[in-house]
Parts: C-alpha cells; sequence; structure tokens
C-alpha cells in the first residue's frame, strides 16, 4: 500500500500544468496531468457553500460564465453534480436533456453542436450513449468540453473521483500516486465505461489493478491496457486493498450475457464472505447506481468504514468543479493560462 510520502510528484506551472483546452477521455492525459486536477480538485472537497455563504469573502471564480450541461443520455448523480459543481463556482447553469432537445425531431449530432456553438456558451458538458459522440461535438465548438459519459468509451470525471477518493481514504497528499496498490475491478467490465476510465487512471498512478468478469463481459483487448484480467472472482480478490464493483448496464447489452441475475451473484456479488478475502480493512467502492443484490450486497455497500460510495457522490462534485475551474482559466484570463 502507497504511503504519504512514496510520492512527491511536481507539475509544470502555469498552462503547461494542464495544457488541453477539452477533457475528453483519460486516455489524453499524462501522470503529471492526473495528479494536478487531482491536487486542484482536493481544495474542493472541504468547501462547505453554506459556510461560504455565512462569509463576506465569498469567491465565485466562474461569475458571468454560462455553462450547458448537454445530457443526451439519462443521469442523476453525473448530471446533478456538475450541475451543482457549476453553480457553486459561480456560473450560470442550463441544462439541456435528450427529450427536450432537436435529436429527438430528427436533427443531427453534428447539427446540435453547431447549434450550440453559436450559442456562445464557456463550457459545454456532454454525455451521450454513442461512443466518440463528445468528441465530435468537441470537434465543432469554440470552448472547452467536458466528457460526462461516451458510450463505453470513457467517463474520465469518474476515474479522477474515484482516485481521489482513494488517495484520501488512504490519507495520501498532495502530488501522491498509487503505486503499488493493489485494486480488483468487477462486474460489467465490456460495457462499462467507468472501467476503462478507472483502469487508465489508476495504472497512470502506478496501481496493480486486476479486472474480473464472466467471460462474455470481458474484453478481449483488456490486457493490452496493463491489466490482469481474472474470471474467478476469488482469485481476484486475494491481497486486493480496494474493491471496485460495476453494475450490470443491461441497457447496453443485446443478448444473453448473463444466466441469470441469482447465478451471477452466486459468481460475483460482493458478499461479506467474499469480501474477506481480500486484504484486511479492503475499501469498498460503486460507482452508481447499484443492483444491491445482485453485484453487491447491501451489508457490505453499508459497511461503516470501508465502504466509500457515498464519499465518492460527494467528491464527485470536487473533481467537477476543479474541472471546469480549470478548463475555463483561459477564458477568464488567469495569468498564466490565458
Amino acid at each position: 500500500m502507497p504511503s504519504p510520502e512514496s510520492s512527491n510528484a511536481r507539475y509544470p506551472t502555469g498552462r503547461a500544468a494542464f495544457p488541453h483546452r477539452d477533457l475528453l477521455g483519460i486516455s489524453q492525459l499524462e501522470r503529471h496531468e492526473i495528479l494536478f486536477l487531482l491536487d486542484e480538485a482536493a481544495q474542493w472537497v472541504a468547501f462547505d457553500p453554506r459556510e461560504a455563504r455565512r462569509s463576506d469573502s465569498v469567491a465565485d471564480p466562474l461569475a458571468g460564465l454560462t455553462i450547458i450541461n448537454a445530457f443526451f443520455e439519462n443521469s442523476t448523480r453525473t448530471l446533478l453534480s456538475f450541475e451543482i459543481a457549476g453553480k457553486r463556482l459561480g456560473a450560470d447553469v442550463v441544462n439541456m436533456h435528450a427529450a427536450q432537445s432537436s435529436v429527438r425531431k430528427g436533427e443531427t449530432l453534428i447539427d446540435t453542436a453547431l447549434s450550440l456553438n453559436a450559442m456562445r456558451a464557456d463550457a459545454i458538458v456532454i454525455r451521450h450513449a454513442s461512443s466518440g459522440a463528445v468528441r465530435l461535438i468537441a470537434d465543432k465548438v469554440d470552448c472547452p468540453v467536458l466528457n460526462a459519459g461516451d458510450g463505453s468509451h470513457e467517463h474520465p470525471t469518474q476515474g479522477l473521483l474515484d482516485a481521489l477518493t482513494i488517495r484520501q481514504a488512504l490519507g495520501l497528499g498532495a502530488g501522491s500516486d498509487l503505486n503499488g496498490l493493489r485494486v480488483t475491478i468487477c462486474g460489467d467490465v465490456m460495457h462499462s465505461r467507468v472501467a476503462r476510465s478507472n483502469i487508465l487512471c489508476l495504472t497512470a498512478l502506478g496501481a496493480d489493478v486486476r479486472v474480473c468478469a464472466p467471460p462474455a463481459l470481458m474484453p478481449a483487448e483488456v490486457e493490452a491496457m496493463g491489466v490482469a484480467p481474472f474470471h474467478d472472482f476469488d482469485a481476484a480478490l486475494a491481497g486486493a486493498e480496494v474493491v471496485m464493483m460495476l453494475r450490470l448496464q443491461q441497457e447496453r447489452m443485446s443478448g444473453q450475457f448473463i444466466p441469470s441475475p441469482r447465478e451471477y451473484r452466486h459468481l460475483f456479488g460482493l458478499t461479506p464472505e467474499r469480501l474477506a478475502r481480500a486484504a484486511p480493512a479492503a475499501l469498498v467502492m460503486h460507482p452508481g447506481p447499484m443492483n444491491r443484490g445482485v453485484e453487491i450486497d447491501s451489508s457490505v455497500a453499508d459497511l461503516p468504514g470501508r465502504s466509500l460510495i457515498t464519499r465518492q457522490v460527494g467528491n464527485g462534485v470536487a473533481i467537477r468543479m476543479a474541472c471546469l475551474e480549470v478548463l475555463t482559466r483561459p477564458a477568464r484570463k488567469i495569468e498564466g493560462w490565458a
């Protein structure tokens, strides 16, 4: 397990610390850029808007800016998290839902992108059911674009918030990586953009990542991502210090990928007995929403002192605040970024 003194990472100053206009995926980021975003987010973890409202020194760094949350796919946690993040930074936030968009009337995604660009937003957050759709929009607009999940491709802010949550739970400070940390990710790896972003993020930070899934839900190319694949959950859990469960994404499946939810729980569900096979005091994570009694038992999901699931939700706001604040610095002409 890493220790606070295991890494004293340094990253460039000014715009060189994060030179990207957009955040489309963890795959575009260097290790020091990931650490930079984690360290920027750490300052927002303890931010209490209620306390800030009672203060005479409330800072709204994004005051006067407009953020559009364009969600072409249903979401609860991610949409609310981005909305809260933008508002806590002082931005005007507009939510666009797929059911209310012209895409439902036959408008192409490119025409939608051109329309959004014509509105001169300062940042656009996109969630879409098709892999690559966010990049397509990013290529057509003039402002920063943040990927809030595109098909089975990536969900970069989820990967970042999970890394932040792990680092926080282990008591690791600014600049710390996760060298040698044993992490097991189990579930529907095939369809999970969360799994992909976490694999990219955690391996970039030096973690030893194992993935476990039924054969039908394990991507063929997963070993090329630097992880060890398992089909035996008990074997994958041995010595794991963090266990991350994934939701069965039935909406992305066509055909029979698992025999039944009951059989899936028997082989791949995280029960108290199964968790005992991991390292002592192993931490439990889940990106939500959870299928309790299928991929994870309630007694594990709510395990005091070891379940990080609600902390993940809270840290999601902090990560998204950091990403919005960093990507809009050029528009705000911050010294060294404009």
